[in-house]
């Protein structure tokens, strides 16, 4: 198999610190980058979207969202990061929900990196940036038990890589502020090996 990869895609993160806690071995990393206004050629052959991760299978159609990549690759691997119900109801949004962080962080680098300082909105971004507010604070008021519980599951290593990724792009919005909770549990989660192994460059 193979993987269209970028190491400071917090996406790609995701299934690569998956891939490093289940043991999965054989998946080739094929180097990929490309943004909504420049997408990866190579990508696109593969994934309309334009996006990664994208998975390249040895016998079926190419996966694409992370979502998707995790849930194969988990099956693949014959492991529990999504466990059995009622857990995984839990599981699955405590997912979303750090994708949704990821999403509207993204936007916000988008705005800033790829729009003319002229056509920028501010507004737009702040709308965004309230997003991940409210996100934050239901892991913090809702969702920690679940995050503190063992054993290891999907939800927590999203979690873990948007917490990340927040500090990587929007380290000024100093998250961690009224979320102590939270801040305590990333704290313990960033220093596991698989999160280690696939830090980003600064």
């Amino acid at each position: 198999m193979k993987l269209f990869h970028s190491p400071t895609s917090p996406y790609v993160r995701k299934v690569m610190v998956l891939i490093a806690e289940t043991g999965l071995t054989g998946i080739e990393l094929v180097p990929a980058s490309g943004t909504p206004v420049a997408p990866d050629a190579g990508v696109i052959e593969r994934n309309p979207l334009g996006k990664i991760p994208a998975l390249c299978r040895d016998d079926g159609a190419t996966l694409y969202d992370s979502r998707v990549i995790c849930q194969f690759l988990n099956d693949k691997a014959g492991a529990k990061l999504y466990p059995p119900a009622p857990r995984l109801w839990d599981t699955l949004t405590v997912e979303a929900t750090a994708d949704g962080i990821l999403d509207a962080a993204l936007l916000m680098v988008y705005e800033t990196r790829l729009r003319p300082e002229d056509c920028r909105h501010a507004p737009w971004v702040e709308g965004q940036w309230s997003k991940v507010a409210r996100a934050l604070d239901e892991l913090e008021r809702r969702w920690i038990d679940h995050l503190n519980a063992g054993p290891l599951d999907m939800g927590q290593i999203a979690t873990g890589c948007a917490l990340a990724y927040l500090d990587l792009r929007h380290a000024t919005r100093h998250w961690r502020m009224g979320h102590p909770l939270l801040a305590a549990w990333e704290a313990g989660f960033a220093a596991r090996p698989s999160m280690q192994a696939t830090q980003p460059p600064a």
